[in-house]
C-alpha cells in the first residue's frame, strides 16, 4: 500500500506546479542578465567606447628648489613649511661680513683701474709731446750740421791763402764734429722717446678709457663682488608654498646647498597613467573630466590633454626592465598623459601635489595629434627676481666710474659718461 501511495503522490498535479515555478524563475533571471547585457551594450555604444578612464592618476606640479648661491652662515630664516611666500620675498639671510669686505676691495680696485688708465692716456699725450720736441731737436741739429759743413767747405777753399788762418780752419772742423755729435745725441733721444711712446701706447691702443681691458676686468670683478654681496640674502624665485625646509639657523652652507622648496599650487597638472591599450584613440587637445578623491565626485575639474609621454614609466625607472634576458612575463605598460586643468576651477578647489585623481578622457574627436609637431613658443616657468641684482650692480659700476673719470684726455667727461650706457649692451656674465 505504501509504494502505491508514493507513486500516486509523485504523479500528483503539485509536481507540475513545481516545474513551472522553476521555469518562471529561470526566465526572470535570464531576462535580468539579458537586460543587463543590453544596458551595458548601450552604455558602451553611447559612452564607454568614446571615453578612456583610469584611476591611476595623480596631481603633479613644479617643485622649485631654493639653493644657496654663495658660501655663508645662516643668520635668518624668513619662511617655514606650509607658508605662502611671494616672489622676491626674503627666505634666508647669510652673514654678509666677508662679502662686504670683498665688495669694498673690488670697488677700490675699480677706482684705481680707472685712475691708472686715465694716467696711461695722459702718458701717451706726454710722450707724444716729448717725441715732437725730439723731432724738432733732430731737425735743428741737422740744420746746424749742414750749416757748419758748408762753412767748413768754404774755409777749405780758402786754405793756404793769407785770408784764412790755420786756427780758423781748425775751429770750423771742430764745429762740424760738435754738430755731428749733437745730431747723434738728438737722434738717440728721439729713439728713446719712440720706445717710450710705444710702451705707453701698448696700454691704450684700440681702446678708450671705458673699454680699456684693465677697466673692464676691474668692472667685472666688482660686479661679481656686488652680486655675491646681494646674494647673501636669498629671495623667493616664485610665488608658492614652502615645502621640505632643511636649513637651520647657524648652519654653514656652501654654494649649491638645497635650503628648501617652493610649490606653486596655482600651476598644477594631472599625470594620468593610461594602459598602452588605451592610447590608440588619445589625442592632444581632447577634453577630460577629473575627480579628486579629496573632494569626491561632487567636484569635477575640466581639462584637456596637453601631451603624451615619450615612454612608459618603467622605461625611465632607476632600474629599467631587461626583458631580453631571463624568464619573461608580459606586464601591461602604462604611459603618462598630461592633463591641463582649468585654472579657475583649481583656484576654487585647490589641489596638492601627489593627490589621487580619477580621469576620464573624451576621445570622440580624433582630429588632434598624438605627438606635438612644434616646440613651445612660451616659457613654461621663469623668474625675473635675479634681474634686479644685475641691474643694481651695473648702476653701482657706473657711479664708481663716473666718480673717478675726471677729465680724461681725448674724450670729455660728458662723452665718456655716454659710453658708460653703451657698455651695457655687452654685459659681463652673470654670477
Amino acid at each position: 500500500m505504501s509504494e502505491q501511495a508514493q507513486q500516486t503522490s509523485n504523479n500528483s498535479p503539485s509536481n507540475g506546479n513545481g516545474n513551472g515555478k522553476r521555469k518562471a524563475l529561470l526566465l526572470k533571471i535570464g531576462s535580468v542578465f539579458a537586460l543587463a547585457a543590453i544596458g551595458y551594450g548601450a552604455y558602451y555604444a553611447l559612452y564607454q567606447r568614446f571615453h578612456e578612464d583610469t584611476d591611476d592618476a595623480y596631481v603633479n606640479g613644479n617643485l622649485v628648489y631654493v639653493n644657496a648661491q654663495v658660501n655663508g652662515t645662516v643668520v635668518g630664516i624668513g619662511a617655514d613649511d606650509t607658508q605662502l611666500v611671494k616672489i622676491g620675498q626674503s627666505l634666508v639671510q647669510f652673514d654678509g661680513a666677508d662679502t662686504h669686505v670683498s665688495l669694498a676691495q673690488a670697488e677700490a680696485a675699480l677706482a684705481n683701474a680707472v685712475r691708472q688708465t686715465r694716467q696711461s692716456f695722459r702718458n701717451v699725450d706726454q710722450f707724444n709731446a716729448v717725441l715732437d720736441q725730439k723731432k724738432s731737436d733732430v731737425t735743428q741739429r741737422q740744420a746746424d750740421l749742414t750749416r757748419v759743413r758748408e762753412d767748413l767747405a768754404r774755409r777749405q777753399q780758402l786754405s793756404g791763402s793769407a785770408a784764412l788762418s790755420a786756427e780758423d780752419l781748425a775751429h770750423a772742423k771742430t764745429a762740424v764734429t760738435s754738430a755731428e755729435a749733437a745730431l747723434a745725441s738728438a737722434e738717440a733721444g728721439l729713439k728713446v722717446s719712440e720706445r717710450q711712446l710705444d710702451v705707453a701706447r701698448s696700454l691704450t691702443d684700440n681702446s678708450t678709457l671705458l673699454n680699456n681691458p684693465a677697466v673692464l676686468q676691474a668692472r667685472a670683478n666688482y660686479e661679481q663682488a656686488y652680486i655675491n654681496a646681494v646674494r647673501s640674502e636669498v629671495p623667493a624665485p616664485i610665488t608658492g608654498f614652502v615645502a621640505k625646509r632643511s636649513v637651520q639657523i647657524g648652519q654653514r652652507v656652501s654654494a649649491g646647498t638645497n635650503l628648501m622648496a617652493i610649490v606653486p599650487l596655482d600651476n598644477v597638472w594631472i599625470d594620468a597613467n593610461l594602459k598602452e591599450s588605451q592610447l590608440n584613440n588619445v589625442r592632444i587637445g581632447q577634453p577630460a573630466e577629473v575627480n579628486a578623491d579629496v573632494y569626491g565626485s561632487h567636484v569635477t575639474y575640466h581639462g584637456k590633454v596637453a601631451g603624451i609621454g615619450a615612454g612608459t614609466g618603467s622605461a625611465f625607472s632607476l632600474l629599467p626592465a631587461q626583458n631580453a634576458t631571463g624568464n619573461w612575463i608580459k606586464v601591461v605598460q602604462r604611459v603618462p598623459v598630461r592633463i591641463e586643468l582649468d585654472a579657475k576651477e583649481v583656484a576654487a578647489h585647490p589641489l596638492r601635489v601627489g593627490l589621487s585623481m580619477n580621469v576620464s578622457v573624451d576621445v570622440t574627436d580624433q582630429g588632434g595629434k598624438s605627438l606635438a609637431d612644434a616646440p613651445s613658443q612660451a616659457a613654461k616657468a621663469q623668474t625675473s627676481v635675479f634681474d634686479a641684482q644685475d641691474q643694481a650692480a651695473q648702476a653701482e659700476v657706473d657711479r664708481i666710474i663716473k666718480a673717478n673719470l675726471g677729465a680724461a684726455p681725448k674724450e670729455s667727461t660728458a662723452k665718456a659718461g655716454a659710453k658708460v650706457a653703451k657698455l651695457h649692451t655687452t654685459k659681463p656674465a652673470k654670477a
